[in-house]
């Protein structure tokens, strides 16, 4: 059996052999699983709501060598911030602010600071679609935060399930 990496986001650091130019160095892709059981390589074809979604065509993962020198990453979600973040031209973000994380198609981390707004009629957080791009420093320890995704007028869940 090949010893080949979990499904999960990754940043390509060498190009996949005989595949260049669909996955040259410094790229996100994700790994996953068929029904059949063989592991794949896909490159993100749209970004919606901060978030990449994957389609076909995907790539058989066959290399061990290769997915060796894949970057893990964290999942695209919500965290909080382990530190304060201060800008340049001045403000910051708090320590502990609830933040989403997203990727670049280069598989860098982008921090998008959760807003409440005051005036509003909505009970929500709000997040933008432009963001702040972070080093894999910071990237390694963002807190992961247990926001439920709800369907509809669904019930809340359980946190606890």
């Amino acid at each position: 059996m090949l010893d080949l990496p979990d499904a999960g986001l990754y940043r390509t650091t060498q190009p996949l052999p005989g595949h260049e130019d669909a996955f040259p160095a410094g790229v996100l892709v994700y790994v996953g699983q068929s029904e059949s059981g063989v592991k794949f390589v896909v490159r993100p074809a749209d970004n919606r709501r901060n978030r990449w979604f994957w389609r076909d065509p995907t790539t058989p993962l066959r290399s061990p060598t290769w997915a060796k020198t894949l970057k893990a990453l964290p999942s695209e979600g919500f965290y909080t911030l382990p530190e304060p973040v201060n800008f340049d031209g001045g403000g910051r973000w708090l320590k502990n602010a609830l933040v989403e994380l997203g990727y670049n198609d280069k598989g860098q981390g982008i921090l998008f600071v959760g807003e409440w707004k005051e005036d509003g009629t909505e009970n929500v957080l709000s997040f933008s679609d432009r963001g702040l791009l972070i080093e894999d420093s910071l990237l390694a320890r963002l807190t992961w935060a247990p926001i439920l995704p709800v369907r509809g007028n669904a019930a809340p869940a359980n946190l606890n399930s």
